[in-house]
């Protein structure tokens, strides 16, 4: 280890370490605007020059181009250092305009703060300055050109780190241009990045334009609740409103960054749609007099009926304090429950995935960047954990080796190997690749339908595995069963939601599922139920056909899912945004978010868009919602109950105290059980349901059909429109796909009669979905993709031919 001296302090850094780096460690910060500890070194600013005044390096140098090196004795404030620096910011500055009033960089600007710290605050130049003109790039990004000092970051983060080609540098020297070769939306679904990466206002968060000053916000660490994987974010709220959602740094997880769902779809908390009023048979009445009355409600149910007769049901993203409250009420009551998975197949999948990651064998993301070989099964990486596939463009950066095995048409910014082979066959390819490499052909020949081009990417897979050292498997959870017992071999499983993997940990092995309970209610043994922060439609289609028969319908949520128009009372939740708790992450991680701001109506609305009634006796506006555990209580209470308080330490194995900002991975995982066998057999991918006879009503002649048995249903999510908070968030729902697609291979298309780009409707239960047929050579033949979408969530496992209608011009 290099031992330096930096300013008359001595440090020890670890070999490679660059100067810039070395000082950080003793809180010394070097002027710098092109260097980014996720970036490195590109030594095109020139703001970071020290003095080397002894060592082997001597002279003026850049900090962040220079390794520590031992007996090295760095000035940061040499006169010679200081000067330099001066000079590089009045360059700068020759041509930068004069708008930091109305700059939305303005007070977080790292330019200003090097302007200032250099000490220069007059312009010397007096010739005119140089103007670009800006471009629209989407929604998401504002583009100021004549505010950059073309330092770089931007496209060495967008085509280098990201792996993106529509953004960069044109032009030369002095008029080096960043933007694209034409206006429009930028394709990198990371582009947010480029507002929390650009030192200058040029490009800057689009959504958050003018809305505030950082310094008016409230600011909180917090975490995304849009996929399994927990990134660190930080949440800002302004006048009782969230305004932006920047990436905060968790070297175990996202490190600085974060993908756009999880940055643009926190406007579900805003929503003019949320519903922010307690409600009784659909009236608006007070909070209180609504939980007396669920309180009523449910205990005449058990009077009548028995405790049995009433089940608790919960979805994938509360947070632990939320489902361990939900728990506590049903144990105190007596009460069925709660069921937090949609089948027991899918609780039993996800519990085995927890269990495997025993004895060392979790992996993180900050992991899977080092890895040399990683086998995706049965996952597509971009949508349904983005932030995984950024994670994977790391690792072939380094020279790792990915291999997705997965039905559907994956795309990834990064090079891989696709074998696109369907769902009764990932367990094979699995089997092949970590088995012996020499026999990886003979046995894909024997056991795999896959064509002859596949076969030699598939001998390829298991070579790169075998001589792997540190070999990942990325897995879908109903492929936990069949994962080899190879403690060399990493694991990192993609769950359903944030709150997937905390329900495992409370679910009870025998817990009924939201399918079990729809049959409970069409039998007539379950009469009430208390259904928490799930949409009952897109989680179990029969669990939502059967609520009209209960007797009491009690739904805590905080969005406006068909659930809560079907309550006999509902209750408002808070958001996470509002109530802060603790998420189990993919990998077992425990992480706290902190709240951020108490309920409310935004002052937007409040005012309608001027000053709010200036009443000061009045109630703040939409703050009945409470956080489900509060609920749980004042249930509890209302019905002459004391149910223990949730016990997260015990749960967990962790000892009491603060979570570290890092997170820190739970001490008992939940042991695997057998998988207990559904009431109808489900996809090997996604979730399905029982089919239903079609129906032909309106539809248009039904092409002969063709020699083929039926497509295997697979679902998949898109960036925006699919995952349950985005699709009540107005900006994340604008940028959704503008109906839904149905993917095939050509050649199944071909046996249909559809074209590509088709308007055709599909027969799914009861009634016709219009979509579009997409055709997609580089997908499995014998699928067919299907968004994963409410009014999707009720196909068969296999749909036939003539559940495809085609629609009228």
């Amino acid at each position: 280890m290099p031992d330096l001296i930096i300013d008359g302090r001595p440090v020890s850094v670890p070999k490679g370490t660059m100067v810039i780096e070395a000082a950080e460690k003793l809180g010394i910060v070097i002027p710098r605007f092109c260097w980014h500890p996720a970036l490195g070194a590109a030594g095109a600013c020139r703001m970071c020059a020290v003095m080397f005044v002894d060592g082997p390096t001597k002279g003026l140098e850049m900090s962040c181009m220079t390794p520590a090196a031992d007996g090295m004795v760095v000035e940061t404030f040499h006169p010679e250092a200081v000067a330099f620096r001066r000079q590089v910011i009045e360059l700068l500055m020759a041509n930068h305009p004069h708008d930091c009033p109305v700059c939305d960089e303005g007070g977080h600007c790292l330019l200003q703060d090097e302007t200032i710290s250099g000490g220069h605050g007059l312009r010397r130049f007096p010739g005119k300055k140089r103007t670009y003109l800006d471009q629209d790039l989407g929604p998401f990004i504002q583009h100021e050109m004549n505010r950059c000092i073309h330092c770089y970051r931007c496209v060495r983060f967008y085509q280098e780190y990201a792996g993106y080609r529509d953004f960069g540098p044109m032009q030369n020297a002095n008029r080096v241009y960043f933007g694209r070769f034409a206006s429009g939306p930028l394709e990198s679904p990371f582009s947010g990045n480029l507002a929390d990466l650009c030192p200058t206002g040029t490009l800057t968060d689009k959504p958050g334009r003018y809305k505030s000053r950082r310094w008016d916000c409230q600011r909180a660490p917090s975490l995304c609740p849009h996929c399994s994987l927990g990134c660190a974010t930080v949440a800002l709220s302004r006048y009782r409103e969230i305004v932006r959602i920047e990436g905060r740094e968790n070297p175990a997880v996202n490190g600085f960054f974060l993908c756009d769902r999880g940055r643009y779809s926190f406007g579900y908390a805003a929503s003019a749609e949320r519903p922010r009023q307690a409600r009784i048979d659909g009236v608006p009445t007070e909070a209180d007099a609504a939980i007396a009355q669920a309180a009523a409600r449910l205990r005449a149910v058990s009077q009548r009926h028995g405790p049995d007769a009433i089940a608790v049901a919960a979805g994938s993203r509360s947070s632990l304090e939320s489902q361990a409250a939900l728990a506590g009420l049903a144990r105190a009551a007596g009460w069925r429950g709660p069921a937090f998975f949609a089948r027991r197949r899918e609780q039993a999948d996800t519990t085995a995935s927890l269990a495997a990651l025993a004895n060392g064998r979790a992996r993180s993301l900050a992991d899977l960047t080092k890895a040399d070989a990683v086998l995706c099964l049965g996952v597509s990486p971009l949508f349904e954990a983005p932030m995984l596939a950024l994670a994977l463009r790391q690792a072939t950066r380094a020279a790792g080796k990915v291999i997705v095995a997965d039905p559907r048409p994956v795309s990834l910014p990064l090079p891989f190997a696709h074998l696109p082979v369907l769902p009764d066959h990932l367990a094979d390819v699995l089997a092949v690749v970590t088995g012996p490499a020499a026999a990886a052909a003979a046995e894909a020949q024997k056991r795999l339908p896959l064509s002859p081009q596949l076969w030699p990417a598939l001998e390829e897979a298991a070579t790169s595995f075998a001589a792997a050292k540190q070999p990942v498997i990325v897995f879908a959870p109903h492929l936990a069963h069949t994962l080899p017992n190879d403690e060399r071999i990493g694991l990192f499983p993609v769950l359903s939601g944030p709150g997937t993997a905390g329900a495992a940990l409370l679910a009870a092995p025998d817990a009924p599922s939201l399918d079990d309970l729809a049959g409970d209610i069409v039998a007539g043994r379950v009469k009430g139920l208390v259904l928490a922060e799930a949409d009952a439609t897109a989680a179990s289609p029969a669990l939502a056909a059967a609520l009209g028969r209960l007797d009491t319908l009690v739904v805590l949520d905080c969005l406006p899912t068909p659930s809560f128009a079907a309550a006999k009372v509902f209750l408002p939740t808070q958001t996470l945004f509002e109530s802060g708790g603790t998420l189990c992450n993919n990998e077992g991680r425990l992480q706290y978010t902190m709240p951020v701001a108490p309920p409310g109506e935004p002052v937007s609305r409040d005012g309608h868009g001027d000053h709010p009634p200036r009443d000061y006796a009045r109630k703040l506006p939409g703050t009945d919602p409470r956080d489900v555990a509060a609920l749980c209580d004042a249930l509890a209470q209302g019905l002459g109950l004391t149910p223990p308080a949730p016990d997260l330490t015990a749960l967990t194995g962790l000892a009491p105290g603060p979570l570290p900002p890092e997170g820190r991975r739970a001490a008992r995982l939940p042991g695997a059980v057998p998988a207990a066998p559904d009431p109808a057999p489900a996809a090997p991918v996604g979730s399905a349901a029982p089919a239903a006879a079609p129906t032909t009503a309106g539809t248009a002649d039904v092409p002969p059909a063709p020699p083929i048995t039926g497509l295997a249903v697979v679902f998949d999510e898109t960036l925006f429109g699919t995952e349950e908070f985005g699709r009540y968030a107005p900006l994340a729902r604008g940028q959704a796909p503008a109906g839904p697609a149905f993917g095939l291979h050509p050649d199944d298309a071909a046996a249909l009669g559809l074209a590509d780009g088709e308007a055709v409707s599909l027969a799914v239960g009861e009634r016709l979905v219009a979509g579009t047929a997409r055709l997609f050579p580089n997908m499995a033949p014998g699928a067919v993709i299907l968004s994963r979408l409410p009014e999707l969530s009720a196909a068969a496992p296999t749909l036939p031919p003539h559940a495809w209608r085609r629609r009228q011009p």
